[in-house]
Parts: structure tokens; sequence; C-alpha cells
């Protein structure tokens, strides 16, 4: 039934957009899943940065809504709300400390625990505004992208 999305260009396209959007994995999966379905670099390159950058506005708009409204409706998740908040918190230093380059640096790197997910966290929690965080974001974005652009092209040509 969706086979699809393993057999044609767009259906490889949108998987990889997909994974891309996706917390703790982003584009570090999406990535080399893409290349490894046998997307082109530029098509796999370009669904992986837009996946991953979509939920960045949402994120620094509406998290700190989404967690009012979870610890209200939903009291047994408490404890993960309240370790995400440190986990934004403990990153938002690199940001206070660094700036705009600080968010830069937090996303760039292709680590576990960093990324455009964890950028937006840190960005709402630190009151930035979209017009700052965004650009800081996808600048991050696209150096992740390029390393693990690399990485992955590396890891093929070798095996």
């Amino acid at each position: 039934m969706i086979d699809w999305l393993t057999t044609t260009v767009f259906g490889k396209f949108i998987t990889t957009f997909a994974i891309s959007m996706l917390p703790v994995v982003e584009l570090r999966l999406g990535l080399p899943y893409g290349i490894a379905q046998g997307l082109s670099y530029p098509l796999a390159l370009a669904a992986a940065v837009l996946g991953n950058m979509i939920p960045t506005p949402f994120i620094i708009v509406y998290i700190r809504r989404i967690f009012s409204w979870l610890r209200a409706h939903w009291p047994a998740l408490n404890g993960l709300v309240t370790r995400l908040e440190k986990k934004a918190d403990t990153k938002g230093e690199t940001i206070r400390r660094y700036g705009f380059w600080g968010l830069i640096i937090l996303v760039a790197i292709p680590l576990p625990g960093t990324g455009a997910w964890t950028g937006a966290l840190a960005a709402a929690f630190l009151n930035l505004r979209l017009r700052e965080a965004i650009p800081a974001i996808f600048i991050g974005v696209c150096i992740a992208a390029a390393i693990m652009t690399c990485l992955t092209f590396g890891v093929i040509h070798v095996f």
C-alpha cells in the first residue's frame, strides 16, 4: 500500500523529510537514511534540512504553553517536562555565554543532546525572539548537515 515511500524519489524525499523532523535523531539520521535509500546528495540534503527546520519556530513559540498544559492535564509527565526544562537550562549556558554563536555551535555539533530541537528549546527558555533564534538555528543545521554529509560520504566510500 505505501510502497511508493520506498520506491519513488518523492516517497524517499518525504520519508527523509519526516525522519529529520523527529526529536533526538533529526537530520543526523534523516540525511544518511535518504542517501542510503538512493536519493542524490542535494535532494537528501534539502529534505533533511527542511525537515529539521520545520518544527523549530513552533517549538520556540509554543513549548512553554505545551509544558504548562502537560503539567496541568497529565501530571504523570511532570518528571519528563522537568528533565526537558533542565536540559534547556543546561544547554542555555552556552547560549548565554556566547550568544548567537553559542546557539549555532549547540545546533551544529552532530551529537546526541544537540541539534535544532535542543537549540529551539533553549532559545524558548531564554526568551529569544524568532528573528534572533531562527537564523542561528538554520546556520547550525546547515553546518550539521555538511558534517553529516561528509561523514556519510566517507562511510559509503570506505565500505
